[in-house]
């Protein structure tokens, strides 16, 4: 899932669930800032709320400087769950 902040803050956020020892899942925000702007994890959190139902508010926000995107622009969802798993088997948690 992604969509954009209407207050021009973040270029995009997206949604996915991520691994996660104790669940199996969890459901993190990836937010990709657009440069010079700054945003809490808190507000991005509040956005979401306001947005969202309640099982779909991210309980991580993560900000990273690239998603990554194909060759027309779409966000890689794959790609950033392979991320996360690489990450994920690095720590342990998996």
């Amino acid at each position: 899932m992604s969509w954009r902040c209407p207050r021009t803050l973040s270029e995009v956020i997206n949604v996915i669930g991520a691994v996660d020892a104790y669940s199996g899942e969890r459901i993190t925000a990836f937010v990709g800032l657009k440069p010079r702007m700054e945003a809490t994890a808190d507000e991005i959190t509040a956005y979401c709320k306001e947005n969202l139902v309640k099982y779909k508010v991210p309980k991580y926000v993560e900000f990273v400087d690239d998603l990554p995107k194909s060759a027309i622009g779409n966000i890689l969802r794959k790609e950033i769950r392979r991320m996360e798993l690489v990450k994920a088997e690095k720590s342990g948690e998996r």
